[in-house]
């Protein structure tokens, strides 16, 4: 045998095993079902970091399909069963709607929580120990940090008498939401008014009845919360408070809750334990231990208040 045909044939063995690999490695395909707002995007960044984090990169072993619903059942559950269609491995889901959509369109595919709002009460796992069914992952915390949010509002603005509350009719997590809500603004002495929304109700409507109700300031739940209504909320003069720390960054005066681009990030573990044989069933839920408090400074000055040094220094994020 000639040398050039030597080292081909060798160079050709060497190559092979490496080609092989190549072509058998695994593509996982993995749906995102999420909200329109708030914005996707950086917690869809978060997700792909944590996954690359884990060895899972787009295009060389992963495939994301991402669907995005307004706040609407009918479309969540729509967009959920498209991802069911196409037979994907796994579901990623963000805030407390996308996963009950999620669960009601498959019994089969696993689906991992990236946060939702209390999902025991929420009716998605038996229990955190013992999720049973096909969902599991991460917790965005209790209904116990709307009234955290009552208290902060009350040392922000003492001479506060009425809170408005804006909910999503369509999410079982807000009647625990408002529940707290009660429940703490009881406990200071102030008044509060649900204001529960649905599509046919605009958001023009609603503050004018919180207007005409006299609220001095405004809770709202995390999975409606978007620019539309922020921009709103400063235009009515309404201090506004959110419970994700996406609100903040919009034009919320504050947020308190857990840190969503940490849950979307450690979703990416749950990700990989499905993905290598693990059951939903027997992983137990995670109940995040760290709650962010992050105050706009912009929008604070925009409507008149005074933000004291203490807490401005017991903030996680100040933006100005």
């Amino acid at each position: 045998m000639r040398r050039r045909d030597l080292i081909t044939l060798i160079g050709g063995a060497a190559a092979w095993p490496l080609g092989a690999r190549a072509q058998h490695m695994k593509m996982y395909t993995i749906g995102v079902l999420t909200l329109t707002s708030p914005d996707p995007k950086p917690l869809l960044e978060a997700l792909r970091e944590g996954l690359r984090d884990a060895g899972y990169v787009e295009g060389r072993n992963l495939r994301l399909e991402i669907r995005s619903a307004a706040g609407r059942p009918d479309l969540q559950l729509e967009k959920a069963a498209e991802l069911v269609g196409l037979k994907v491995d796994l579901i990623v889901t963000f805030f407390t709607p996308a996963a009950l959509a999620a669960k009601q369109a498959t019994r089969d595919i696993p689906i991992v929580m990236a946060g939702a709002g209390d999902p025991v009460a929420s009716g998605l796992v038996a229990s955190l120990a013992q999720p049973g069914g096909n969902v599991t992952g991460q917790s965005s915390g209790g209904a116990e940090l709307a009234g955290k949010s009552v208290e902060l509002i009350r040392e922000l603005i003492p001479t506060a008498q009425r809170l408005g509350v804006l909910g999503d009719e369509n999410d079982p997590f807000v009647k625990p939401y408002v529940e707290q809500i009660r429940e703490a603004a009881r406990r200071a002495g102030v008044e509060v008014d649900p204001i529960m929304l649905r599509p046919e109700l605009s958001l023009e409507a609603a503050f004018k009845s919180l207007a005409g109700k006299g609220a001095d300031a405004l809770l709202i739940q995390g999975s409606i919360a978007h620019k539309e209504m922020l921009d709103l909320a400063i235009e009515h003069r309404l201090p506004a408070v959110t419970s994700t720390r996406l609100g903040p960054s919009l034009g919320a005066l504050m947020s308190y809750g857990s840190d969503y681009f940490a849950l979307a990030r450690q979703s990416a573990i749950y990700v990989d334990k499905i993905l290598k044989g693990a059951r939903p069933a027997d992983l137990p839920v995670a109940f995040p231990t760290k709650f962010l408090l992050i105050i706009n400074v912009t929008t604070a000055k925009t409507l008149g208040i005074n933000i004291s040094p203490t807490m401005l220094s017991r903030a996680d994020e100040v933006i100005e």
